[in-house]
């Protein structure tokens, strides 16, 4: 075998879908994990006081590793899938944080660039493998492709909530009813008048992650500035377990499926 031929094989080797099914779980444990994103980034750089050059550091080193887990394994897992899109999200919202808040780099233009960025990344997607599904993540190419996007559609979401709530001076309740509407829009658009899978998909993803950091803040900021005043450790620590508890039902779920296929093979 040539290595031109081996490179080949080794760029599109195929494997079981590497991603979960959209279910209603998936959402909810969607829109957790972009809390937590939101708190966790918070705890790190503000409550522990490691700034947002070391926290950064921290949790890029932390998703490349569990990256590298989700791309060698040939299935779904969902402990390990679900620990790339936590990390993910904390590390999509401190990308936005450098860039806004290190290098004062205005809100609009993060937005801007980053809904650039996103769109090259759906369009290389297509043009190299002609959808831009989710239920055929199968192989290391498309699956590069999803977790670019997934990143993008994190920092996009960080900047253009903070961009809008900033914009018209939202409190933080006020605020996740805006993206949950924003989010039933979508849902009705899909369901009601059928706009493309694709497309409705990837929105939502989007707009999840403003909705989830309106959560983490209402829950965890001060009462004295809207919130609800359970702190950035008591709001990542409750979401993570639930988290937890979501994910090691969806992993039992999965042992016994595989079983029940190996028996019938």
């Amino acid at each position: 075998m040539n290595s031109a031929h081996s490179s080949t094989l080794s760029s599109t080797r195929q494997m079981l879908n590497k991603v979960p099914e959209v279910t209603l779980v998936f959402w909810i444990i969607k829109v957790l994990a972009t809390t937590v994103g939101e708190t966790a980034a918070d705890y790190l750089n503000v409550d522990l006081g490691l700034g947002l050059t070391v926290t950064s550091i921290i949790m890029a080193l932390l998703l490349v590793a569990a990256l590298v887990a989700q791309f060698k394994l040939h299935c779904y897992i969902p402990a390990v899938y679900w620990l790339a899109v936590v990390l993910i999200s904390v590390v999509g919202t401190l990308i936005t944080d450098n860039l806004t808040d290190s290098l004062g780099v205005p809100l609009w233009l993060t937005t801007a660039v980053f809904a650039v960025i996103l769109a090259v990344t759906f369009t290389a997607w297509f043009l190299s493998e002609k959808t831009l599904s989710i239920h055929s993540i199968f192989t290391t190419r498309r699956e590069t492709f999803y977790w670019l996007a997934v990143l993008f559609t994190f920092a996009l979401g960080t900047a253009a909530g903070d961009l809008v709530a900033e914009s018209l001076n939202l409190g933080f309740f006020v605020a996740l009813l805006v993206f949950a509407g924003a989010i039933a829009l979508v849902t009705v658009a899909y369901f009601v008048f059928r706009i493309n899978a694709v497309l409705a998909f990837w929105i939502a993803y989007i707009l999840t992650r403003p909705l989830g950091a309106s959560t983490g803040d209402l829950l965890s900021q001060p009462t004295a500035d809207g919130g609800l005043g359970l702190g950035t450790t008591g709001t990542s620590a409750l979401f993570l377990a639930v988290i937890l508890i979501l994910v090691t039902v969806l992993s039992v779920r999965s042992r016994r499926a595989n079983v029940q296929l190996t028996a019938t093979v």
